[in-house]
């Protein structure tokens, strides 16, 4: 077989660029509307009657992203929701892979990826809401232990020297990925009707691989170097683009090494005849490994299984649907420092959660 690793490292660029098109509109358009509507979900009082607390968790829990797991971990600890609402939420959020599945490329139709977003939303709604429920009259209450909260401002920088990273994330990264954002904009817009523009076109792949390469070096000076972390609250506009561009970044470096990782085996290590058949045979298997995937803290683990949704044939979407039910998204974080128990509680149940409903769909025989 004639592998040419470089070709193969440039097309898994432009793929995963491709869907950072995407990615980009859902973030940036979910950062804008979070912008907008700040505060009205950490005013000081209970969300709604207790009776519809896992309602109104699991309703959360589909926005797109990791922000609504955060704002409702805060809720949970300062006693505004109950644990079933906290739950429901945790089962209903796809973290940053619902950003994966509302996006598309080669390697899936756009029609594909929002039939599947539907469906995997709606089991896991359904889901959320009817254990949910079980919890709260079971009458699970894990107390938050409450933390001091440090009031230590950091000077940032107060000398004229300036580190690279700080140019790179601050400056730089943030202001090219946004650029991309940009431009791709209208060439992510038209491949939802099939349109096409000649000329842009080739512009449009090319700008994805760079946005993919300008994605992977912002994380990792972000992720590794820049230490200059501002951790005060900071509602500016600015700050929810920075964010956004933190996401974008984010995933596009997992969507990247995702998609390297599952064509590498498929066309090269495996073949494709050999995986297809594996993956028919395995079904049983894949759903549990995916919920083991999902279950690990953070969004890493159902973004891996949504870019092996997309670029695996006959990926199960029960496998799909159980990694959503499973992954806590980057709001378990702030629940681990305030209580690891709770933590822990909704990481095994909702790992146990998902393997139920991934089974019975399996069963089901629920397919796309």
């Amino acid at each position: 077989m004639d592998f040419n690793i470089w070709s193969f490292i440039k097309d898994t660029l432009e793929a995963a660029g491709v869907i950072g098109g995407y990615v980009s509109i859902s973030i940036i358009g979910v950062s804008l509307i979070t912008y907008a509507t700040r505060g009205k979900l950490s005013e000081y009082k209970q969300v709604g009657p207790s009776g519809f607390h896992p309602v109104i968790g699991a309703l959360l829990g589909l926005i797109p992203g990791c922000g609504a797991t955060i704002v409702v971990s805060s809720m949970y600890k300062n006693k505004k929701i109950s644990f079933g609402g906290l739950f429901a939420t945790f089962i209903a959020t796809l973290g940053e892979g619902s950003f994966v599945l509302l996006g598309a490329s080669d390697e899936a139709s756009v029609v594909a990826n929002l039939k599947a977003f539907f469906i995997v939303n709606l089991v896991g709604a359904v889901a959320a809401i009817v254990f949910g429920y079980l919890v709260d009259s079971v009458g699970i209450n894990i107390p938050v232990k409450q933390i001091p909260v440090k009031t230590t401002q950091h000077d940032h920088h107060t000398s004229q020297a300036t580190s690279l990273s700080q140019v790179i994330v601050d400056s730089i990264g943030f202001y090219l990925i946004l650029a991309f954002s940009v431009f791709m904009l209208p060439g992510s817009l038209m491949a939802l009707w099939g349109g096409d523009a000649p000329g842009y076109d080739t512009l449009f792949d090319q700008a994805a691989v760079l946005f993919s390469l300008v994605s992977i070096i912002y994380y990792v000076v972000h992720r590794f170097i820049y230490k200059e972390h501002n951790c005060l609250h900071d509602n500016s506009l600015r700050k929810a683009l920075q964010h956004a561009v933190i996401d974008i970044s984010t995933v596009i470096v997992y969507v990247f090494v995702g998609l390297f990782i599952a064509n590498y085996i498929i066309d090269v290590l495996v073949g494709p005849e050999t995986f297809d058949a594996w993956m028919t045979s395995s079904a049983f298997i894949v759903v549990a490994i995916a919920g083991i995937i999902g279950a690990t803290p953070g969004c890493g683990g159902m973004i891996s299984v949504a870019v092996a949704y997309l670029a695996i044939p006959n990926f199960p979407i029960a496998a799909l649907i159980t990694a959503g039910i499973a992954t806590s998204g980057d709001g378990i974080f702030p629940l681990l420092v305030s209580n690891k128990k709770a933590a822990f509680v909704i990481t095994a149940l909702g790992l146990i959660v998902a393997l139920i409903v991934g089974y019975a769909v399996l069963a089901l025989s629920i397919e796309i």
